[in-house]
């Protein structure tokens, strides 16, 4: 049985918002592929939205419907990027010997 320390934690939810994780080691393998492409699919949209955000919030007036519409893809973007950056480093923690 693997440890959940080693899991792979996965840039989806499963039923009821829960956490999805992996339990294999091979990095070539389909799952870790397509959560890896779906986390770089993930990072692309936060940065864009980035650059939109700045774009919006820039000096003119914007709408307040258009700055509701943006803070809520920001919110799902920062959370995206969040869950895949703690997936990164769990493995991270898993595949480097500690240092002191």
């Amino acid at each position: 049985m693997t440890a959940r320390n080693e899991l792979r934690l996965l840039p989806w939810s499963g039923p009821e918002g829960k956490p999805c994780y992996l339990s294999t080691g091979d990095k070539s393998g389909y799952m870790s592929r397509l959560a890896d492409n779906i986390e770089a699919e993930q990072l692309d949209t936060a940065a864009e939205l980035l650059k939109q955000a700045a774009e919006t919030l820039g000096d003119e007036p914007a709408d307040p419907e258009d700055l509701q519409l943006l803070a809520k893809e920001l919110t799902g973007a920062l959370r995206d990027v969040l869950r895949v950056a703690t997936s990164r480093g769990h493995l991270l923690a898993v595949s480097e010997p500690h240092r002191i």
